[in-house]
């Protein structure tokens, strides 16, 4: 029976790209797949990054590979880390490393070190495991702080008592891979979790960063569990006493973003929020989300409840609809339907109704000699809604009716 070394040989030669990268480390410093492509390697599933660690200048290295390939090499200065792209291959290098952190939540000051204290400043142990990749060592795994054994036990364990004080983030990291994984902290890790969340960890590092751990929580298929994760360990309110980690607003939420093609992360962030949107408006603003995904939540906590309240109160016709919904973000759709709307209307107007326009343009009109001016834009904005109401159809009736509309608005 073949070692389990020969076997992870195999399954790492096997991954996509390695048959490029391999054969262009050799000759180089000793260098290792690590992190979450170990992990998700051992558990048969599919690598999707690959993250290689160096013992040895990882930019220099990087250089060489890109060379070898002749693909690029795009440096990181302040980690000594490198990415190194050719054709499809994409891998990102990084020198083995100790972190020193001044000041609980700040970013860590690094310096070189060998593979085992570099495995045991990451923030899992089963993400703490390395497998070589040059030479005689291909396929060997190291594996120094017990990850195996907590990939078999479906536990997510910190490698030491101050790894949340740390790095806070990593709290929302640990509930992320309990979802995506089907794993749980062990007790102690809980524990450790519990106390940082109480202490307010969450809040000594940077939105940004909270940013980037949140979003790829409620981004996950399982994101409505991990938002009632977040608020069994007082996560929500470790990030801001107004936020509403409901499980089931979140949950419906993403299903009105699947049934409209809107992004479920942010309708998730929105169900966060809608609960005191004037109290975390700042919060949202410091998490620096990009101007259109800030605006759009930020609109979406704000609008959705009325949207919700109008829809249910009556039917609207096609014209209606635009009026209503017309100007609103996907997000707020998604959230007015996760608050109550009724869900036809909307998928309606987005999939049916949004998408319709004019035969004719302003040109037309200005052709048939409606002069310029808020009047032609009117005329057509109202055709339009004649359309949509199944009033006028083709461009015959279309340029009628918009003359006639202009018309009557310069007598």
């Amino acid at each position: 029976m073949p070692s389990a070394d020969v076997q992870l040989r195999e399954r790492v030669r096997r991954l996509p790209g390695m048959e490029l990268l391999l054969p262009a480390l050799e000759g180089l410093p000793p260098a290792y797949l690590v992190g979450g492509a170990v992990r998700d390697l051992l558990r048969g599933a599919d690598a999707v990054d690959l993250d290689i660690a160096v013992e040895g200048d990882a930019r220099s290295v990087a250089r060489a590979v890109a060379e070898r390939l002749s693909g690029e090499a795009r440096e990181h200065e302040r980690f000594g880390t490198a990415t190194v792209r050719a054709g499809e291959l994409v891998c990102d290098l990084a020198t083995t490393r100790r972190e020193i952190y001044d000041e609980p939540g700040a970013l860590p000051r690094v310096s070189p070190a060998a593979l085992d204290e570099d495995l045991s400043r990451r923030d899992f142990a089963i993400n703490a495991m390395a497998v070589g990749l040059t030479g005689d060592d291909l396929g060997h795994l190291y594996d120094p702080c017990g990850g195996l054994g907590d990939l078999g036990d479906g536990v997510v364990r910190v490698l030491h008592a101050r790894s949340f004080v740390e790095d806070p983030t990593r709290l929302l990291r640990a509930v992320r891979y309990e979802v995506r994984l089907g794993f749980r902290m062990d007790p102690g890790t809980e524990t450790l979790a519990r106390a940082a969340a109480a202490d307010g960890a969450l809040r000594t590092v940077s939105g940004a960063r909270v940013r980037d751990e949140l979003m790829d929580l409620l981004g996950e298929a399982q994101a409505p569990a991990g938002v009632g994760r977040m608020r069994d360990l007082g996560l929500d309110r470790a990030m801001h006493p107004a936020l509403s980690a409901d499980p089931e607003l979140v949950a419906s939420a993403s299903l009105g973003a699947a049934a409209i093609g809107a992004d479920p992360a942010l309708a998730a962030l929105a169900a966060l929020c809608v609960r005191a949107p004037r109290r975390l408006e700042r919060w949202l603003g410091d998490l620096h989300l990009t101007a259109a995904n800030r605006d759009g939540v930020a609109r979406a906590v704000h609008v959705a409840p009325r949207l919700a309240r109008e829809l249910r109160t009556r039917e609207h016709q096609a014209s209606q609809l635009r009026a209503l919904l017309g100007a609103e973000p996907t997000v707020a759709l998604a959230l007015a339907m996760a608050l109550g709307a009724p869900h036809d209307p909307i998928v309606r107007w987005v999939t049916e109704l949004r998408s319709v326009r004019l035969e004719i343009t302003g040109d037309d009109l200005l052709a048939a000699g409606v002069p310029e001016g808020p009047g032609l834009g009117r005329a057509l904005d109202e055709t339009l809604n004649l359309k949509l109401d199944g009033l006028v159809s083709g461009r015959d009736e279309e340029l009628e009716t918009a003359l006639a509309v202009a018309g009557e608005r310069t007598r």
